[in-house]
């Protein structure tokens, strides 16, 4: 009697394993919701260091993946500390740089990810002791451009005072005419963060 009470609760067991696993792997087969991205300057970004990341090697998967997640994740943290988005921040050094693969007048070497001050042969633009630094100026320099507020952190970005007005592009389409003479700018960035936006 014992033995087929045993057998019984075994075969019900195994019966809810089964049901649990299955569910799981339909749970799992269902497509992941993309997460809408803002196209404003000041807002949160929503990509982690880590598909800020997977993002950039799916465009450029040559490039150095120790590097990209140090600068996806400084990206994160620096524009956390000035209320910046990252999302767009780290899709505009991947335009500005080719997704580094550089080749115009700014250098790897120079830690400028957004040509700052790049504008001819005798002028290629802003040197940055440190990747963070270089990813510091370009977080602030974009705060220039989209707030009015006060910089929370010490000023690093040489050009910063130059913006004028300050806040004059509160979104990636200002930033045509106004951060860059190409008027396709924006749409440029909006395209990327569309690519984002559905990546994950």
């Amino acid at each position: 009697m014992k033995t087929r009470f045993l057998i019984i609760i075994m075969l019900l067991a195994g019966c809810l394993i089964f049901i649990s696993c299955a569910g799981m792997k339909n749970f799992s087969a269902e497509p992941a919701q993309s997460v809408p991205i803002s196209r404003r300057i000041d807002a949160s970004g929503m990509k982690s260091a880590a598909q800020l990341c997977a993002f950039f090697l799916s465009q450029n998967p040559d490039a150095d993946g120790v590097l990209v997640s140090r600068l996806a994740s400084y990206y994160v943290e620096e524009c956390a500390a000035e209320r910046i988005n990252s999302d767009v921040a780290f899709v505009q050094m991947c335009l500005e740089t080719g997704f580094l693969r550089f080749g115009g007048l700014v250098t790897p070497d120079m830690h400028n990810y957004c040509g700052l001050g790049a504008i001819d042969a005798s002028r290629p633009g802003e040197r940055f002791p440190t990747e963070r630094l270089g990813v510091r100026a370009h977080v602030q320099h974009l705060h220039a451009y989209g707030t009015t507020v006060p910089l929370k952190g010490a000023l690093v970005d040489p050009r910063y005072k130059y913006v004028n007005p300050r806040g004059k592009a509160p979104d990636v389409w200002a930033l045509a005419g106004t951060w860059a003479a190409d008027v396709s700018y924006g749409t440029k960035l909006d395209a990327l963060l569309g690519r984002l936006e559905v990546f994950y």
